[in-house]
């Protein structure tokens, strides 16, 4: 196993996809970075009687949102590429221990998402405080990271979560293209649908869609919210971990039984 994850760890790091989904991520860092700045700029040259009125959203929390795309995109190029390539029967050929294969790969791309995650947010965290220091802006938490720190980790988690449902899915679709079309499905449209449905059902299924979890798992979710905060901190990672047992399961199967 030892041999297997070096393995699919030197695969992942020598990816030119895997460095340009990590510039993606420092871009969006950056991004948030001029985001602080602009908001604290604007703050400034509002009257006192406005500034009350200014409101940005949480930037961790967008950068959260944003990585956890493109982490799931690496899950996908993680696995789909070796299909492209024809490299999966060297691999299956090299170690035929199939379920191996797929366990190392997860075990990889989990570390490097939750690594990556925890490096981005943290990083858009101090950026933010330091740019808009103690300026009173809606949206922004001027607690210390102490107490954030539990919720940070939570988003990290969750970034593991989509990154390890898109090895799966790509394992599963054997197409880059079909293993992304759902994952912007689950990222983007499901939780449209979920907002426009009608009371109480809108709350409920917004509670267990996966953008949902970091928050409720944190301990920290907004009930009035549009995505909803029914579950407990363990009913959350529950349902985190189903996101990923289960077409973790289907693909350990369907890669043990079909053809290379």
């Amino acid at each position: 196993m030892i041999d297997a994850l070096a393995a699919e760890w030197l695969k992942l790091r020598t990816l030119r996809s895997t460095s340009v989904v990590l510039g993606v991520v420092a871009v969006v860092v950056g991004l948030m970075a001029l985001l602080a700045w602009y908001a604290a700029h604007l703050w400034d040259g509002l009257p006192p009687d406005r500034r009350d009125h200014l409101a940005v959203s949480s930037l961790p929390e967008v950068t959260h949102m944003l990585a956890s795309l493109c982490l799931a995109v690496l899950g996908v190029l993680a696995f789909s590429g070796e299909y492209g390539t024809g490299m999966i029967r060297t691999t299956l050929t090299v170690l035929p221990a199939r379920g191996r294969v797929l366990a190392a790969k997860a075990g990889v791309v989990a570390v490097v998402a939750v690594c990556t995650g925890l490096t981005a947010v943290l990083a858009t965290h101090a950026a933010g405080r330091l740019i808009i220091g103690d300026r009173a802006i809606q949206g922004q938490s001027s607690e210390p990271l102490s107490r954030q720190l539990p919720h940070f980790l939570a988003m990290s988690l969750s970034i593991a979560m989509f990154a390890l449902l898109g090895l799966c899915l790509a394992a599963i679709t054997r197409s880059a293209l079909a293993a992304i079309a759902i994952l912007v499905a689950v990222w983007y449209v499901l939780p449209i649908v979920g907002y426009n449905l009608p009371a109480p059902w809108g709350e409920r299924v917004g509670s267990i869609l996966p953008g949902a979890l970091a928050g409720q798992l944190a301990g920290t979710g907004n009930p009035d919210s549009v995505a909803g905060a029914l579950l407990s901190p363990l009913a959350a990672l529950a349902v985190m971990a189903a996101y990923v047992a289960v077409p973790y399961g289907v693909a350990a199967v369907l890669l043990t039984r079909r053809d290379a």
